[in-house]
């Protein structure tokens, strides 16, 4: 299997020109032979970069009110015609697809986003969709909380796929829940500091002897539309850039197969081997024989939390 991960700005807030995009960055992954491809959190269509440089926790503010309903609105919907548009580039391709996106929630949580994971199976569409766990501080600010539903892996040729999104990599009742359903390939997906990826990729990829795959971001101010609120306050305070991507491949030994990139926007291509895994778990196997149940215990729920469940419907 070859895994293709793809560090690229986003049109940000353009859900429509950032799906044309990524069917174009796809097409490039299934020419360079991918099997699979990643791309960053929230790369469709945009990271919150602005809570964290304005006064984001204002009350009632009309700027951020302004801000976070466009934002809002160019969130997609899980069945949407965005996700539709890529399923059918992905299963005329023959690519799975790990994709980071800002979800719309559906039915009373339509005005809140989530920070999405997205796994899209070329043969039957959107198998999972994993909402962070817990948005990170500002973030807090932007995105609902998540919940253990998509803690899920897939099998694709093979392989054993799942990913979590930026923080939740720290998390290790998170990465267990995965190493736990004998995961061959990790994904985690960044906005793109190259600083956060460095070390917590070979850090995965040696407690979980798995390739481990780190899909990061790139964005700037010059990203941004000139009418969006606050811009020029922003410009005038902050650096044009804000990511720097620091995408990556790495081996179930810890070392590096593939970047890390930075700076610019490039798709890597790397070749996964199961039986390299297998190789690795000889000395360490941290959900199989070096795990204690006897002595921790661990339980994940999966249901997807709603408002309200409503009985007795016709």
């Amino acid at each position: 299997m070859k895994v293709a991960v793809v560090q690229a700005r986003p049109v940000w807030l353009d859900k429509k020109a950032t799906t044309a995009k990524m069917i174009t960055l796809l097409e490039e992954c299934s020419r360079r032979g991918a099997d699979v491809a990643v791309f960053s959190e929230t790369f469709l269509a945009g990271y919150p970069f602005w809570v964290c440089r304005t006064n984001g926790a204002a009350f009632n503010d009309p700027l951020q009110k302004d801000a976070y309903a466009r934002y809002v609105e160019a969130a997609v919907s899980a069945d949407g015609p965005e996700l539709q548009l890529i399923h059918e580039a992905a299963r005329d391709l023959g690519l799975f697809v790990f994709l980071g996106a800002t979800e719309r929630g559906d039915g009373g949580a339509s005005g809140t986003v989530y920070c999405s994971l997205i796994a899209i199976d070329p043969d039957q569409g959107v198998v999972n969709v994993h909402r962070k766990l817990a948005p990170t501080h500002d973030e807090k600010l932007v995105w609902g909380r998540g919940d253990g539903h998509g803690l899920r892996t897939h099998t694709y040729r093979g392989v054993r796929l799942g990913g979590l999104i930026c923080w939740e990599n720290w998390m290790p009742q998170a990465r267990f829940a995965l190493y736990a359903q004998g995961i061959d390939l990790y994904v985690s997906i960044w906005p793109g500091w190259s600083g956060l990826t460095r070390d917590i990729t070979r850090f995965v990829a040696q407690e979980g002897r798995t390739y481990a795959v780190a899909a990061s971001g790139l964005l700037s101010l010059d990203d941004v539309p000139d009418d969006f609120p606050m811009l020029a306050e922003i410009k005038e305070h902050y650096a044009n850039d804000l990511f720097d991507g620091g995408s990556g491949i790495v081996g179930p030994d810890g070392n590096w197969i593939a970047g890390p990139v930075v700076g610019r926007e490039e798709v890597l291509v790397a070749d996964i081997d199961p039986h390299t895994v297998n190789e690795e778990r000889m000395m360490f196997d941290v959900a199989g024989h070096y795990s204690r149940p006897d002595v921790f215990e661990s339980r994940v729920n999966r249901t997807r939390q709603r408002a309200a469940v409503f009985d007795n419907e016709s």
